[in-house]
């Protein structure tokens, strides 16, 4: 398991290639064991294809939720054993009408799952978008719930995000927006209102094409990641912009969509949209292995050429042109995917 830090130099790019090979699941049989998935496993289910969020649940240590972007099954949620990849419950929301672009899901302290149906492949097109609560099931089994929906605009006008957030300690919720520049992270009203239009207004400038974003199990750190790399962020509490920290070891994934912590707040695993879609550890470095320790790590954030993408100003001139075009190729395969 690679340690959160990125290395500089050509022993950063070896590190970064080798992080992104695939990682092969640990020989083990039986339930989940309590924060089981810190060494990665694969998704097994043929139905996630486009598995766009990730996220620890709480009442299931061991189990995480996903989803596709867009799924021709319905409004589903798949709980996936990190263990063994399989899926272990597949949960049917209704009272949400037919999703659009579901991007991000996040599970809150207060029982609840967040689902984010807040993606726009034509870059911000639709005047509004949602927000799904649901209750996390306590029994793993296929199941239909009724989930609350919230309508949701930006201060500043419509934009695409694919990263949602839900404070451990507050429950206030965060979007980070999609932009190759001048990227965005915005906070929710401290209630939200499910007969209302809930305003999330921007808090600061993140630089990056974010795709998901995750805090850590204690509400301090705030990991954002894009395809090809990421930043981590101390958190400064409500109304404030975070501050910057470092860049994230994102592994070099087909897709790089989705981020979670481990229940303990050690590991970020990093997920990736396709079949049989690999999701990859990185040990938090200097979480201490406990569920309130800080889960800070990363370098030092400054500028670079690939910032934009999360890439450090260090990697080698080859390694970032195949960086740029994945991303260019990635970026074009959402912009012209049929909605």
């Amino acid at each position: 398991m690679r340690s959160q830090r990125s290395s500089t130099g050509a022993s950063g790019v070896v590190a970064a290639v080798g992080a992104g090979a695939l990682l092969l699941l640990a020989a083990a049989t039986g339930p989940a064991a309590a924060d089981d998935g810190h060494d990665g496993f694969t998704m097994k289910d043929p139905r996630i294809i486009e598995s766009s969020g990730l996220a620890a649940s709480r009442a299931h240590p061991g189990v995480y939720w996903t989803h596709n972007d867009q799924d021709k099954n319905g409004a589903l949620l798949y709980a996936v054993d990190g263990k063994t990849g399989k899926t272990v419950a597949t949960v049917t929301m209704t009272g949400v009408g037919k999703p659009r672009d579901v991007e991000a899901v996040s599970v809150g302290s207060d029982g609840n799952i967040y689902v984010g149906d807040i993606g726009d492949n034509l870059g911000g097109t639709w005047s509004h978008v949602w927000i799904y609560k649901l209750p996390e099931p306590k029994k793993l089994g296929d199941r239909t719930v009724r989930a609350t929906q919230y309508t949701v605009k930006y201060a500043d006008g419509a934009r695409d995000a694919e990263a949602m957030m839900v404070h451990p300690k507050t429950g206030r919720i965060y979007i980070a927006d999609k932009k190759e520049e001048g990227g965005a992270l915005y906070e929710g009203p401290a209630r939200m209102s499910s007969s209302g239009v809930n305003v999330f207004k921007r808090l600061g400038t993140t630089g990056l094409w974010t795709t998901d974003g995750a805090f850590s199990p204690d509400g301090k750190q705030l990991a954002l990641r894009g395809y090809l790399g990421g930043v981590s962020y101390t958190w400064k509490g409500e109304g404030a912009m975070p501050k910057r920290e470092g860049r994230l070891s994102v592994p070099l994934q087909r897709q790089g969509e989705s981020v979670t912590y481990t229940l303990d707040g050690t590991t970020l695993l990093y997920g990736t949209e396709g079949q049989q879609g690999d999701v990859e550890p990185v040990e938090v470095e200097g979480a201490g292995g406990g569920h309130n320790s800080s889960s800070g790590g990363g370098s030092s954030a400054g500028g670079g050429s690939g910032e934009g993408f999360g890439l450090g100003g260090d990697v080698k001139t080859g390694a970032l042109a195949v960086a740029v075009v994945l991303a260019a190729f990635f970026g074009l395969k959402r912009v012209f995917r049929r909605k």
